[in-house]
């Protein structure tokens, strides 16, 4: 009985800390993907070009991604609450500082590096660690539920940020961000975010044993680096993620081109943030039962019918279709967030996975924002974002392919810890 209740204690306070995640990755990504509508404002007061204006986001990107293979060793010395503690501080300070923008370079470093490295430390990969720590033979449905966050956040704080910058503007809107971060990222850091007690939940299944050997078999960041896997998946991730954010970022203005107004635009994010909240936990629950590539190419054809979706509701954009488009993106959207850490996890298990993941998010980071800044790029050039959707469609479909070549069902070998 002892056993049973102890058992029932630790999930309890497992899915209190998923659902904390699921809270936190809300207010930090919808903050994220509210770009968008910043975006929007930010051209509207400054008249910049398109690629110098989405270049911030860029740069945030890469910023947000650099700092993933740092939060490992961090955490071992001070523990992940308190750096995640101390990245929502950093990041509320970067959305302070945003609001101060009067010239490119303002926003390039107040949101492309300050407000990044705040998420970066606060973010998906410290959450999705803590969170694999309390599930680790499901990660796929708890990250899944978890990361549906970053989906709500999407659905509620694009249309809530649009809102703002009608009403007080978007200097106001930052400042208020701010005092959000701070005020959730306190308590949740003090009372729900807490670490798994059991360390050997981020071993291999043959962990006991493995522990008891004097060289343990798992893999490290070295030895994943010699492993073409990681950077096959690297380059899955790279690639699908140029995609996304292309769309994703560029959406708004693409709609706005066209004739919708930017409430409805931003409507529209809203809802594909909405339909991806049951995307991802529905995806994360099944590629814990089934193939983890099968899954993501159902995801992959959503996304490429989204994209032919766009261009019909830039043609339509006072009927019905702009809203029928968001729902198809959520859907193949919602993969993005489950499918790094499933993967990652089947194919390098073990100790070393918070720094394995962190390196590999490098390249998520990367594709993140390679797409925002080509497709502002493509606009300038050509006046239009046709090219680059053609772009998009050809990246879904090479990164789906190059998943059935890497992923899982043909796992690693681990290595010995000495690499041999």
């Amino acid at each position: 009985m002892t056993h049973v209740h102890a058992g029932e204690t630790h999930a309890n306070r497992g899915w209190v800390v998923v659902g904390a995640a699921f809270v936190t990755m809300a207010l930090l990504y919808g903050l994220w993907y509210s770009y968008s509508v910043f975006l929007v404002a930010l051209l509207k007061e400054f008249g910049w070009s398109r690629s110098v204006t989405a270049g911030a986001f860029s740069v945030f990107a890469l910023v947000h991604a650099g700092v993933g293979p740092f939060f490992g060793p961090f955490a071992e010395r001070v523990g992940p609450r308190r750096i995640i503690f101390a990245g929502g501080c950093v990041l509320a300070l970067g959305l302070l500082l945003a609001a101060e923008t009067s010239q490119p370079w303002h926003l390039y470093l107040a949101f492309g590096f300050v407000a990044a490295i705040g998420i970066g430390f606060s973010g998906y990969v410290p959450l999705v660690i803590l969170i694999r720590g309390w599930f680790p033979t499901r990660i796929g449905t708890a990250t899944g539920i978890a990361t549906a966050g970053i989906s709500m956040g999407i659905a509620t704080l694009i249309p809530v940020c649009q809102f703002l910058i009608d009403e007080v503007g978007w200097r106001w809107a930052f400042r208020l961000l701010a005092v959000a971060v701070v005020c959730w990222l306190t308590p949740a850091t003090i009372w729900l975010l807490r670490e798994s007690p059991d360390p050997s939940a981020h071993l291999p299944r043959a962990s006991a044993q493995a522990a008891s050997q004097a060289k343990p078999s798992y893999w490290t960041l070295s030895t994943a680096l010699r492993s073409w896997r990681f950077w096959g998946l690297g380059i899955v991730l790279f690639t699908s993620n140029i995609a996304v954010t292309m769309v994703m970022i560029h959406q708004v203005a693409y709609l706005v081109d066209h004739g919708a107004s930017a409430m409805v635009a931003a409507a529209v994010g809203g809802i594909v943030g909405l339909t991806s909240i049951a995307g991802k936990a529905g995806w994360g629950f099944l590629m814990d039962r089934t193939l983890r590539e099968s899954v993501y190419t159902l995801a992959s054809v959503s996304l490429v019918l989204s994209i032919g979706g766009l261009v019909l509701a830039g043609t339509y954009p006072l009927s019905i279709i702009p809203y029928v488009y968001a729902v198809v993106l959520g859907l193949g959207y919602a993969i993005t967030a489950p499918i790094a850490p499933v993967v990652a996890s089947d194919l390098f298990k073990g100790p070393g996975f918070p720094t394995i993941f962190g390196t590999i998010h490098i390249s998520l980071g990367l594709g993140t924002a390679g797409g925002a800044w080509a497709g502002g790029k493509v606009f300038d050039l050509t006046g239009s974002y046709t090219e680059a959707l053609w772009g998009a469609v050809g990246l879904i479909v090479f990164s789906c392919a190059l998943l059935w070549f890497v992923a899982p069902r043909r796992p690693n070998p681990l290595p010995q810890q000495d690499g041999r």
